[in-house]
């Protein structure tokens, strides 16, 4: 739950936001049977995805903005405190996997620091100075996206995170589970997903928390597929770094080609083992050198390549 620097007006301020909203017909809710708790968690995580697609508009948006600067060399960067902080930093820590994406490409802030992603820091959550600070020391750019996520609304580091932002030319995106909050008032872009109160009072790991990973799933996800990050429904850019995810590297280019075994092993290692160009190795009739060429040429994007290898051929 968040926080406020102001104290004497923090419970008239959390009073009014619907993530904070008390349920009186929850009250007894403990003293049900377990299967009727949990049916009651599943019927109110079931109107989570509806509120997210009321706001679609918005987060295709924020999406193609930050894909346009992405393009151009351009970071993602997630701000938040709390649980809102960790699960940007869970999506962050997941896109060099998923995505093979770069060292800093796409970053995770939390405020309190690393320490803060598995136990709570005291008064980190009310300290917008220290959001400045820390998008400071990772020299903030007009290519950058800063996304500030905070159930309320209101979380000051957060807001502070989108301010600075903003200030110093970044794209910034306000994600928040409250209408008219201070955090998509201080955005370029707003994506306010109301999910209502919650079957704990004011415990915002719940449907916010969910709707704020659906939300992040989206911006990373698609922003990838914008920057040729995938082909197809495929993750082309899969870093294969245990036998797991190179098992999963031959049944891509497999899905893919439909290439033989041999075939797709010849080919990942004329890639060195890059998914990606062992694809084009097969479909383009091209070596490995040539493959890393196209890619190259094509800034990554695999289809791109594909039509410059056919062009060759022609």
């Amino acid at each position: 739950m968040d926080s406020s620097a102001d104290p004497a007006g923090l419970g008239a301020q959390l009073a009014a936001l619907t993530t904070e909203a008390f349920r009186p017909d929850l009250a007894d809710i403990d003293r049900l049977p377990t299967r009727d708790i949990a049916g009651i968690m599943n019927a109110e995580d079931a109107t989570v995805a509806a509120a997210v697609a009321s706001r679609l508009p918005e987060i295709a948006a924020a999406i193609d903005a930050t894909a346009e600067r992405m393009a151009r060399g351009g970071r993602l960067i997630y701000a938040g405190a709390g649980t809102a902080g960790r699960l940007g930093v869970l999506d962050a820590s997941e896109c060099p996997p998923t995505f093979n994406t770069g060292p800093g490409q796409v970053v995770g802030l939390i405020a309190g620091g690393p320490k803060a992603l598995v136990a709570a820091v005291e008064g980190a959550e009310d300290d917008a100075a220290r959001a400045a600070a820390d998008l400071d020391a990772m020299e903030l750019g007009p290519d950058d996206t800063v996304v500030g996520v905070s159930a309320s609304g209101r979380t000051p580091y957060a807001v502070g995170a989108v301010r600075h932002a903003r200030a110093a030319g970044a794209l910034t995106v306000g994600l928040a589970c409250n209408a008219g909050s201070a955090l998509g008032a201080a955005a370029e872009h707003a994506v306010e997903v109301v999910v209502g109160p919650e079957l704990l009072t004011g415990s915002t790991r719940l449907k916010a928390g969910t709707a704020q990973k659906l939300v992040l799933n989206m911006i990373s996800t698609i922003t990838m597929m914008r920057l040729g990050k995938t082909y197809g429904n495929l993750m082309v850019d899969v870093r294969a770094s245990n036998e797991k995810l190179r098992a999963r590297s031959r049944r891509i280019v497999s899905l893919a080609t439909g290439a033989a075994d041999d075939e797709i092993e010849a080919a990942l290692t004329g890639a060195g083992g890059e998914v990606k160009n062992a694809i084009l190795i097969l479909l383009g009739e091209v070596d490995g050198p040539t493959a890393a060429r196209l890619l190259a040429e094509s800034h990554g994007h695999l289809r791109a390549a594909l039509r410059a290898a056919g062009a060759a051929h022609g």
